[in-house]
């Protein structure tokens, strides 16, 4: 990875490339990309851990959820994950529809990684209904649902600091044989208008992320869904959230054996890279694509609504390593103040509907 980047960045202009353009080599390379490697990456052993992983009960509270705001909306029984990682979301998802729900669905899976694509078949390989697609374009447009979780964390970024009231794109060039940053004032249209249409100002000295690659993902998650929802599980921040003094610095970085990084330019293509994602923009593309914003919640609020309470095992069990006693200990680390679940948000759009947010729970 590390030659590949040297001779991207030595053959560039100024022998500089964005952060977006190192990201991308570093995270989807074909051949070097941390995301395309034959290595274990969710979980214990890898390097983080989604909320997805923490427990079955997400997949299978989905599953009940999307079952009955699918028959409330008419909906086609077509459900579509996007990034499904190691595929125990989807495998939950699939064993509760069959248990409890028993009708016929399509499971579109879209991944990018061909090792993953691997984990997704062998562990999904009972369930006829599933889809494999490397990429959203692949698929012909339909109706349902579209979710994603921890999608647009792991989407290329570029960054930007303002030094001195001037604004500068922090680029990655070399010093000493080494990836270094390099800071060059603003001249980037895109970024420009994204601020702009934001209406995102900057304090001095403040550092974030631009998340253009996002554009692109709505554009192409809305060219797919004719009428359904759009179901975003990620984390991130409002742009007033962004103002807080405690994120002068973005939210760039990395992720190795459970240990945060703060210098993502160290072993690229070997750590995780994420950002916190724009969830203003999100919601505000999303309009303009025709995904009409109905609802943002935290996750555990999701969850409750959906009637996780529901999945709690009443009776007592003296034995911590009974399979209800790990089980309720999992669902009420997703729900608890302070837990993964209330790090992350809920985002429910929806195209050709038009309908409230009450009309997506009992």
């Amino acid at each position: 990875m590390f030659a590949y980047l040297k001779n991207l960045i030595l053959h560039s202009p100024y022998q500089l490339i964005s952060y977006a353009d190192f990201i991308g080599a570093a995270l989807y390379h074909p051949q070097f990309g941390y995301y395309m490697k034959d290595k274990q990456k969710i979980g214990r052993q890898g390097d983080f851990i989604t909320t997805s992983n923490i427990s079955d009960v997400y997949g299978k509270l989905m599953a009940k959820w999307f079952s009955k705001v699918s028959e409330k909306n008419d909906l086609p029984l077509v459900f579509c994950e996007i990034g499904a990682g190691n595929g125990r979301f989807a495998q939950a998802f699939l064993e509760e529809w069959k248990k409890t729900i028993k009708k016929t669905i399509q499971y579109n899976i879209i991944e990018t990684s061909p090792y993953h694509r691997k984990l997704q078949k062998e562990l999904l390989s009972s369930y006829t209904c599933v889809n494999q697609f490397e990429s959203l374009n692949e698929t012909s447009p339909f109706e349902g649902i579209i979710f994603s979780n921890e999608l647009f964390d792991a989407l290329p970024v570029h960054v930007i600091e303002k030094v001195n009231g001037k604004l500068y794109e922090i680029m990655i060039g070399f010093t000493n044989e080494q990836l270094a940053e390099q800071k060059i004032l603003l001249q980037n249209k895109e970024i420009l208008s994204f601020l702009e249409e934001n209406q995102l100002n900057l304090d001095d000295g403040q550092r974030i992320e631009i998340p253009l690659a996002m554009n692109e993902m709505l554009r192409q998650i809305s060219r797919s869904l004719i009428r359904g929802f759009v179901v975003t599980a990620d984390y991130g921040y409002t742009i007033e959230e962004w103002k807080d003094p405690r994120r002068a610095k973005g939210s760039l970085r990395g992720f190795y054996q459970h240990k945060l990084i703060d210098n993502v330019l160290l072993n690229p293509g070997e750590i995780d890279i994420t950002t916190h994602i724009h969830i203003d923009y999100l919601i505000q593309k999303g309009n303009q694509y025709h995904l009409q914003f109905v609802t943002r919640l935290r996750q555990d609020e999701f969850l409750l609504k959906a009637g996780i309470l529901k999945e709690l095992e009443n009776h007592y069990d003296p034995n911590p390593f009974s399979e209800v006693s790990r089980r309720n200990r999992a669902i009420r680390s997703l729900i608890l103040p302070g837990e993964i679940s209330t790090f992350f948000q809920i985002v429910i759009q929806e195209k050709g509907l038009s309908i409230m947010s009450d009309d997506l729970f009992e």
